[in-house]
């Protein structure tokens, strides 16, 4: 035991630490919703790892923007201090999307990137620098690079300049490298990262199967893959969000091939928070589901009474039930 001791201070770091003194408390950072928290970490209560990878993917126009942006509103409405870096490959941020969305805008900085080698090179210096601070000094900062699909490189634009029609063979690897470079750093500074991503149909598939694109490299480094499809909600003829479903693809903190459906509103309401845990309640039997409206307390109410005031319906009680039902449904060992 001595001589490992011995090893830990001679060839080790702030890093390097015996296996038994490991902190094996997962953090999480509260996404807004609590049957997504559910679906990636298994507790309602839960939500993003706060030092690993989560990679969004869906088709487009299926909210991954927005869903990424009412993530990043939730996470700086719940700590003053807390800030984001968001690397935008679409140029589609603006400030008035920002605030529409509830974001505040002098807490968030947008870095433009075009190539997977200025990603890589800018995020690794933003860690860098937020690991050279002092630990009293670091804040709560959480990155998103929206969309990994979007970037080039530097080869790419160079074969276009110079009217060149050859394939960039080399893509697939650089991405890999962004990702092997920043997994491990992430995971030191403690910061949770989002990365968006499109998915596309698998060609001569025996059944329909979505694929994201980009190579390996982030489904390698992503903790967490979560797909997402959608169907918009409609308030008499105006459209006022999505019904999202979410599905896990990969996942280390919970379960995989769970899905479950969450609202995502277009304005600064974001993730509807509550929304999901009727299904969740019936699923672990605490009320039926009778044409339409839920038994609860001996009454008959229709979900969009329950949605409107919440916490009148969920009580502390019931949400402790609910995250029990969470656990052994989406929970690994459950």
């Amino acid at each position: 035991m001595d001589f490992l001791k011995d090893i830990v201070k001679e060839i080790g770091d702030d890093y390097t630490q015996l296996a038994s003194d490991i902190d094996e408390t997962e953090k999480y950072v509260d996404t807004g919703s609590f049957i997504f928290n559910g679906l990636i970490s298994g507790s309602i209560f839960g939500g993003v790892s706060s030092n690993k990878i989560t990679a969004i993917a869906g088709e487009s126009s299926t909210g991954k923007t927005f869903f990424s942006l009412a993530v990043v509103k939730n996470f700086l409405d719940n700590d003053p201090n807390a800030y984001c870096l968001y690397f935008d490959t679409e140029s589609s941020i603006t400030k008035s999307l920002l605030e529409d969305r509830g974001v505040d805008t002098s807490r968030l900085v947008v870095i433009n990137v075009v190539t997977i080698e200025q990603f890589r090179s800018k995020a690794l210096k933003a860690v860098d620098i937020y690991l050279k601070s002092k630990t009293e000094d670091r804040k709560p900062c959480m990155f998103v690079l929206d969309s990994l699909g979007m970037l080039s490189t530097e080869k790419e634009i160079d074969d276009a300049l110079n009217d060149k029609q050859v394939r960039d063979m080399t893509k697939s690897q650089l991405v890999k490298g962004a990702f092997r470079m920043l997994t491990l750093k992430l995971g030191q500074a403690n910061i949770p990262m989002i990365v968006t991503n499109h998915t596309y149909d698998v060609i001569g598939a025996y059944v329909p199967t979505k694929e994201m694109g980009g190579g390996s490299g982030l489904k390698y480094a992503a903790s967490t893959i979560i797909y997402l499809s959608k169907k918009k909600e409609k308030d008499g003829k105006d459209v006022i969000g999505n019904l999202i479903k979410a599905k896990t693809v990969k996942s280390r903190l919970s379960k995989e091939n769970k899905d479950v459906t969450v609202r995502l509103f277009y304005d600064d309401r974001g993730l509807d928070r509550y929304y999901g845990l009727l299904d969740l309640g019936e699923e672990a039997g605490m009320w039926k589901n009778v044409a339409g409206r839920y038994e609860i307390g001996g009454k008959k109410i229709y979900a969009k009474e329950i949605y409107k005031n919440p916490e009148k319906y969920f009580t502390e009680d019931v949400m402790k039930k609910l995250d029990e039902t969470s656990q052994k449904l989406f929970s690994y060992g459950s």
